[in-house]
């Protein structure tokens, strides 16, 4: 919990500098230019020091949950591979993103587990048996039957710091192209084109019958949780205005220009996915993150279903940008900030020793060495 870093170049807020870290019972407690000759201190060779890595939006749980369609993993095992994972990626805090919402149709594979699993995380966690920091992160599916019952389960003491209020009607924001729908589906749950066809059709009606309701019961819950609620897939300026009276502080993934534009007017900060990034666009024919760095519309990252790439993508906007420290705040002090984590993000005194080594290789940033409080995890 205790250690001395020098001969590092250190990523901090405006500037990086190159000197020594102090560690003192798992904080930060003195940044200094220069080398240390105290015996015992790492020698990170100039390697960079940067902070820990803060993932808000990331589907990887729910890919040990299920690595396989209709296979059923140990949620124990699934959760410490999960947790393994991203500490190798360099990511120290994460917001365990679980969906609630469920459809009660015979067949259907959304059923409830939220509840479930984040009671599993928060046992390990409470065991000492997670390497990083782990809070919930609730996705409300708003075409569904069971969202009301399901959040009734939470209480303000479950460590849910995020809500997002998801709406993936057939047709409009992420899945406008319905065939980029059809793509999705047949892929992730081998559906036929009928059953594709009933699916948007059952998903059409639960949002006539339960969409409005749901909409104010996610707004509602968030409150009462006291998480930050972030909206989805904004796609007009419309979108954005009917967030931005709701209290959304945070959107996830808007999908044109015009969305990200609204959000930065009023005041939202912007995420985009790490693979966006690192692929030149996305998957569903939405804007490309890239775009949006390029109009200064970007402030936050998410690795979505890739832990390393939030790294990787970090270092691709600071080549982007030519400003390693903007560049790094998207992945570590933006994301904190954003959902009210003062105490990390920044490499200064008095906050958390979550930080990371990394030595760039062929152009390929490479993790040297992950510290969560002051205690080495990778």
């Amino acid at each position: 919990m205790d250690m001395i870093i020098t001969n590092a170049k250190i990523i901090c807020e405006t500037e990086v500098i190159d000197g020594t870290v102090q560690v003192k019972n798992g904080q930060i407690a003195d940044i200094t230019p220069g080398r240390s000759h105290i015996p015992g201190a790492i020698d990170f060779d100039g390697d960079m020091l940067m902070p820990g890595l803060v993932e808000l939006h990331t589907d990887n749980l729910e890919r040990h949950l299920e690595p396989r369609p209709k296979v059923d993993w140990p949620h124990g095992a699934a959760i410490l591979a999960h947790d393994a994972e991203l500490a190798s990626a360099g990511i120290t805090t994460v917001f365990d993103a679980l969906r609630v919402g469920s459809i009660t149709k015979q067949g259907s594979t959304y059923t409830p587990y939220a509840r479930r699993v984040a009671s599993e995380i928060m046992d390990l966690r409470a065991k000492g048996a997670l390497k990083i920091n782990h809070y919930i992160h609730l996705r409300a599916e708003v075409c569904s039957d069971t969202l009301e019952t399901e959040f009734a389960q939470f209480t303000p003491e479950d460590r849910v710091g995020l809500v997002s209020l998801m709406d993936h009607t057939p047709g409009q924001r992420q899945f406008r192209d319905l065939g980029a729908l059809k793509t999705y589906m047949s892929k992730k749950r081998a559906m036929s084109d009928a059953d594709f066809d009933a699916h948007v059709d059952h998903l059409l009606t639960l949002r006539a019958a339960n969409g409005d309701r749901h909409e104010a019961a996610t707004v509602a819950e968030a409150r009462r949780l006291g998480a930050v609620l972030a909206s989805h897939d904004d796609t007009v300026a419309q979108h954005v205005d009917v967030s931005s009276g709701y209290g959304v502080k945070l959107a996830e993934f808007p999908t044109t220009v015009e969305a990200a534009q609204a959000c930065t007017d009023h005041g939202i900060a912007v995420m985009m996915g790490a693979p966006n990034l690192i692929r030149g666009g996305s998957h569903s024919g939405n804007v490309a993150a890239h775009e949006l760095a390029q109009l200064g519309l970007l402030d936050i990252i998410s690795s979505d279903y890739v832990p390393y790439a939030l790294l990787s993508s970090a270092f691709l906007l600071a080549d982007l940008w030519d400003d390693l420290p903007r560049a790094i705040a998207t992945v570590t002090a933006n994301p904190a900030r954003s959902v009210g984590l003062m105490d990390r993000g920044v490499i200064g005194p008095g906050l958390h020793a979550d930080l990371l080594r990394i030595k760039r290789i062929d152009g390929n940033a490479v993790i040297r060495g992950v510290w969560c409080h002051g205690r080495q995890v990778g």
